[in-house]
């Protein structure tokens, strides 16, 4: 044992030896993403307001698919084990149809303005929510959030008000924030891009132009899932724009000797590899914490990142497919444990009426389709092959690490891409879907990081 220390310190004493950091900003990505050739007219850069509308004939098409949905008896005692149980299924369909009023929660979608705009070609979707009073001499820190998949723009409708109106929610007024939530282009009511590529580098693109074109040359961003990457990207983008990035979800594409070695012995040397205790609680054993739940949970990535279109054209086609699609990750991806349960959790952290309501959003639009294509675009060239991967991120960095997200990622893993992490913290509770499920704890978490920042560059 003692030889492989010292050869572990060798190892260790030639990477940070030899390793350079590379402060290289990530391209601009200026596409085309619209139907045909681009015009060779100016694009219109108007902001128009937008409102969730459906009609009578969309309604009445979906209870008709309802009424004539084909349940698969499931397994005995299976819970949910092989995917939505068609038991518990069967009474979300039931709630749905008789006792879920959708016209009310259009009017909950659009109590917050919402907007369009054209760039690069389509249209891109946005909540954009100002604060109610602002204390006098002071401004309001805008605030990019960005949603994943499955999820949408409709996750954070919880923590809106918290960063917009803190101190009405005990939360002080030192820091408020003016929220905009975009819909990642292929998603809700964004335009889905016509022409392949579309990356998220390019919706950090799309995005980066939504902001200036909104008149915010500096501004804060926070995302986790897609949005994580987004947000990375975009402050790969722009590193003199993005005054600070909050992530509640951190993917390392890069492993090099250091991480493969504390897979190996950081369980038995934590600060041999800046491992805390709770690092070792969250990732160890290693094959049952992070090989097993990617093979048991990843499945699904595989075939988004491959032939999207093909069980797509089966989830848009079905309502009742597309719930049962959805509400499996909003179980096992709040927590791994409800897969033992024969209602998958879904109501211990969430209300039907909000499951229901980000389904919706999804069949209402007919983006399914789209939002999974949006896998074989970020994966279809490789794990670690692109030219963000590579690039590690200077702007100020926050992390939220809660509990029960599906891969835990340490500090010291995490540092080696985000080089300024001014704030890591292991939240208490909670799961993927943070702003839904815990919209507090996100809140309180992403104030205490801007704090710190704004303290940092009074000393710049």
């Amino acid at each position: 044992m003692l030889l492989e220390v010292f050869l572990l310190l060798g190892t260790l004493l030639i990477y940070f030896f030899f390793s350079k950091k590379n402060e290289e900003t990530l391209p601009f990505k200026d596409g085309w993403w619209g139907r045909g050739q681009k015009p060779e007219t100016k694009e219109d850069s108007s902001v128009r307001p937008f409102k969730v509308e459906t009609a009578e004939e969309e309604l009445s098409d979906l209870f008709r698919r309802l009424d004539q949905a084909r349940f698969t008896e499931p397994l005995e005692n299976s819970c949910f084990h092989y995917g939505t149980n068609s038991v518990h299924l069967r009474k979300v369909v039931s709630y749905w149809k008789n006792q879920f009023n959708w016209k009310k929660q259009v009017e909950v979608l659009n109590k917050y303005p919402q907007f369009k705009t054209k760039i690069q070609g389509i249209d891109i979707h946005f909540v954009h929510v100002k604060p109610p009073h602002l204390p006098e001499g002071q401004a309001a820190k805008p605030l990019l959030m960005v949603h994943g998949w499955p999820g949408s723009f409709y996750e954070f409708y919880k923590i809106i008000p918290l960063l917009t109106d803190p101190a009405s929610h005990g939360l002080g007024d030192e820091h408020i924030f003016e929220v905009i939530c975009p819909s990642i282009p292929g998603y809700g009511f964004s335009e889905a891009p016509h022409k392949q590529d579309f990356n998220s580098v390019s919706a950090a693109s799309v995005f980066y132009e939504l902001m200036l074109r909104l008149g915010f040359n500096e501004f804060y961003t926070q995302g986790g899932d897609a949005g994580c990457v987004i947000c990375t990207n975009l402050a790969q983008i722009a590193p003199s724009h993005v005054k600070g990035l909050h992530l509640n979800m951190v993917l390392v594409s890069k492993l090099g000797l250091p991480h493969l070695l504390s897979i190996l012995l950081g369980r038995y040397f934590p600060g041999l590899f800046g491992f805390q205790d709770e690092d070792v609680r969250r990732m160890f054993p290693f094959l049952k914490k992070w090989l097993y739940k990617i093979l048991s949970e990843f499945g699904y990535a595989h075939i988004q990142a491959t032939k999207p279109d093909t069980v797509g054209c089966g989830l848009n086609d079905s309502p009742v497919g597309l719930a049962a699609y959805i509400l499996e990750k909003f179980s096992s991806w709040t927590d791994m444990e409800f897969r033992n349960l024969e209602d998958g959790g879904l109501e211990r952290k969430f209300s039907l009426d909000d499951l229901l309501t980000n389904i919706m959003i999804y069949w209402v639009s007919g983006c399914i389709v789209s939002s999974m294509r949006f896998y074989k675009e970020n994966l279809q060239k490789g794990i670690g092959t692109q030219k963000h991967e590579k690039l590690t991120v200077q702007v100020p960095t926050g992390i939220a690490a809660f509990p029960n997200e599906i891969l835990h990622i340490p500090q010291a893993w995490a540092k080696k891409k985000y080089t300024n992490i001014v704030s890591f913290h292991f939240m208490p509770r909670g799961g993927h879907f943070a702003a839904l499920e815990e919209p507090e704890l996100l809140a309180k978490d992403i104030l205490q990081f801007v704090d710190k920042v704004e303290k940092d560059l009074q000393y710049v």
